[in-house]
């Protein structure tokens, strides 16, 4: 794959998720200014890693616990939004 490609789909990719984010109803995650940096999608398309950046006060691992069970449902609302043959894997950062 080109790396122009790849660093389209970065883009494109972490611009859906920083406004997903905004959407998560879990109040783990709702409470805390979450913003997210980047990503990184695997050459492949299965794997991906979103790194992300916190404002306030907040518990690390209650957020990352938050952060792991709206997973899927980050995953699916990527799956809608962007039009790759396979939607990856995400795991935060």
């Amino acid at each position: 794959m080109a790396k122009y490609r790849k660093n389209k789909i970065d883009g494109a990719f972490t611009e859906e998720c920083a406004r997903i984010v905004r959407e998560i109803k879990d109040p783990r995650v709702s409470d805390v200014m979450i913003t997210v940096m980047s990503s990184d999608v695997s050459a492949d398309l299965k794997f991906a890693k979103v790194y992300y950046s916190v404002f306030g006060e907040f518990d690390a691992k209650e957020l990352a616990r938050g952060l792991k069970s709206a997973t899927p449902f980050v995953r699916s609302r990527l799956a809608e939004r962007l039009n790759l043959r396979i939607t990856p894997e995400i795991t935060f950062v």
